[in-house]
């Protein structure tokens, strides 16, 4: 087995071959928010609801990862932006694969806006990226948005299927990508993306309504989820990561995910 191979096996759950990712890189873009206040309590309360990985900036892995309680796959980020930048949608490297690596990284992620005004250069460090993640065996996870001034909807089908496609031909391991409010449409993203794909959460919303999107996802096709807000920032992380990954790894329903979260 490939060391690649070993290290994907840390992320996502080795009998379901799902993921539920949480996501925790707002720091850079937004500052520290609720829910990411205490980055090790963040952390050890996804990880006791069953998360497989997080994602974050060194700053993640030097003050809140594998701080307690029970263990959870590290995705070191290695783009970034923040919302006071000129362009925002414009995202620039900060990390390399070699210190991921030094800093016990089970993975590296990538951040590009397919039509933003920077999109040559995102996709520029994402495929010199993706070399490195080749050379060195470590998993690539590549987070795909439409975004830009010509971009009118951020999940018009054939923006995400194109963003979703661009990321697996440039040697992405696991994509992550917006729904596209179906699932009927959502598997045409995943029909035509070689690689697993994992569905973003998007704004803050109720619990009902991120469990229909993620129910809609995995119907769709999709190999699991990358869910920020909707996690850390619940009244209950622990629960809500829970009543999430049921639904992932054992193909339950939002109704039955709703009643993990109100025990």
């Amino acid at each position: 087995m490939r060391g690649k191979e070993i290290r994907l096996e840390r992320i996502m759950n080795r009998n379901t071959k799902k993921t539920v990712i949480i996501p925790m890189d707002h720091g850079v873009t937004n500052g520290p928010i609720p829910g990411l206040i205490d980055l090790g309590q963040a952390v050890n309360l996804v990880a006791e609801g069953g998360a497989n990985a997080v994602i974050g900036h060194v700053g993640l892995a030097l003050h809140g990862h594998r701080q307690g309680g029970r263990d959870v796959g590290l995705i070191l980020h290695l783009s970034a932006s923040t919302m006071l930048a000129p362009d925002p949608n414009e995202k620039v490297l900060v990390n390399t694969v070699q210190n991921a690596l030094k800093m016990g990284a089970d993975a590296v992620s990538m951040h590009v806006n397919i039509g933003a005004e920077s999109e040559a250069a995102m996709l520029a460090d994402l495929g010199a990226v993706s070399v490195e993640c080749m050379e060195w065996g470590m998993p690539l996870l590549a987070m795909m948005y439409p975004r830009g001034k010509n971009i009118a909807t951020s999940n018009d089908l054939e923006q995400v299927k194109l963003a979703a496609r661009v990321a697996a031909e440039l040697g992405a391991d696991i994509v992550k990508t917006v729904y596209t409010g179906d699932p009927e449409s959502f598997r045409e993203v995943t029909r035509g993306c070689p690689v697993p794909v994992v569905v973003a959460g998007g704004s803050k919303t109720d619990d009902r309504t991120t469990l229909e999107l993620i129910e809609g996802a995995m119907a769709g096709g999709a190999a699991g989820i990358s869910i920020g807000r909707n996690a850390f920032q619940h009244k209950h992380p622990a629960q809500f990561v829970r009543a999430a990954a049921c639904i992932v790894h054992a193909n339950k329903s939002v109704d039955e995910a709703l009643k993990i979260l109100e025990e």
